[in-house]
C-alpha cells in the first residue's frame, strides 16, 4: 500500500471510529453532592462533621451545585467521546421516577446530600444493585453515568492544635455500561485558595465559614477540569 493510500486509510477509521462512539449515548442518572465533609486528615472521619453541617439549613450547597450542572452539560459534555441523554428523558421516565434506590432510606439521603431537582440520590458505591438495575432499566442507551460532588477538610499550617484550614472538592464521575459493568471511575479534586481556621485540632464548622472555602475549592475544580477531562477521557469508549 502506498504511503498516500495508507493516509486515507487511516483518515477514513479516524472519522469512522469518532463517529461511531458520537453515535453512543449515556444517560446521566444522578446528580448530587454530599453535605458531609470528610476529616480523615484529622483523624475523625466524618463523625464530628456529621453532628453539624448536614444538619444546618445554612449550609446550603445548591448554588454550588448548579454550577457545576451548568458547566458539566454546557462545557465537560463536549469533552466525552459519547453523546449525553438529555436529562429530561432520565428524570420523567415513569420507571425512574419510581425507582427506590438499595442501600440509603430516602430520609436520610434527604438530610445528607442535596441533589439537581428531578434527580434521585443513587450511589454507586451502595452496591452493584444499582448499577445493574438502572443499566438494564436504561438499556436501549449505551451506558449510565453518576455524578456527583464531594468535599474534604485538608490541613494547613499549624501549631499545636491552632492553625489554618482548606477544603478540598471532588468530582466523582462513574460510567456503567449497559451490562451494568463498570467503564471508568474518575475522581479529580482541587484545593481552594480560601483558607478557614483550626482550633483544638479541628476545623471551625460554622457555615459562614465553610462555604465559602467549598466554593473556592469548586470554582478551583471546575477550571482544573476543563484542562484535564480530554486527557482523562481520551480512552473512555474502549469498554462502552
Amino acid at each position: 500500500m502506498s504511503t498516500r493510500k495508507l493516509f486515507i486509510f487511516l483518515l477514513f477509521v479516524s472519522i469512522f471510529s469518532t463517529a461511531y462512539s458520537q453515535d453512543k449515548k449515556v444517560a446521566v442518572i444522578t446528580f448530587y453532592a454530599d453535605k458531609k465533609i470528610g476529616m480523615d486528615e484529622f483523624g475523625l472521619g466524618q463523625a464530628s462533621d456529621l453532628l453539624k453541617l448536614e444538619n444546618d439549613p445554612n449550609f446550603n450547597l445548591a448554588p454550588l451545585l448548579a454550577n457545576f450542572h451548568t458547566q458539566f452539560f454546557e462545557d465537560y459534555a463536549k469533552s466525552f467521546p459519547f453523546q449525553l441523554v438529555p436529562e429530561a428523558d432520565v428524570t420523567n421516565f415513569a420507571a425512574y421516577k419510581a425507582y427506590v434506590p438499595d442501600g440509603r432510606p430516602a430520609t436520610e439521603t434527604d438530610r445528607i446530600y442535596t441533589a439537581i431537582d428531578g434527580y434521585k440520590v443513587i450511589n454507586y458505591g451502595w452496591g452493584l444493585d444499582n448499577a445493574k438495575n438502572l443499566s438494564k432499566m436504561f438499556e436501549k442507551y449505551d451506558g449510565i453515568m453518576f455524578v456527583f460532588i464531594s468535599f474534604d477538610f485538608a490541613k494547613g499550617f499549624a501549631i499545636g492544635g491552632v492553625g489554618t484550614v482548606k477544603v478540598k472538592a471532588y468530582a466523582n464521575m462513574v460510567l456503567y455500561n449497559k451490562e451494568g459493568n463498570k467503564v471508568f471511575n474518575i475522581r479529580e479534586n482541587s484545593t481552594s485558595k480560601k483558607t478557614g481556621v483550626m482550633a483544638g485540632g479541628v476545623p471551625v464548622m460554622q457555615p459562614e465559614k465553610v462555604l465559602p472555602m467549598c466554593e473556592s475549592a469548586l470554582t478551583e475544580l471546575m477550571g482544573d477540569l476543563q484542562k484535564r477531562l480530554p486527557k482523562i477521557i481520551k480512552k473512555a469508549d474502549a469498554k462502552l
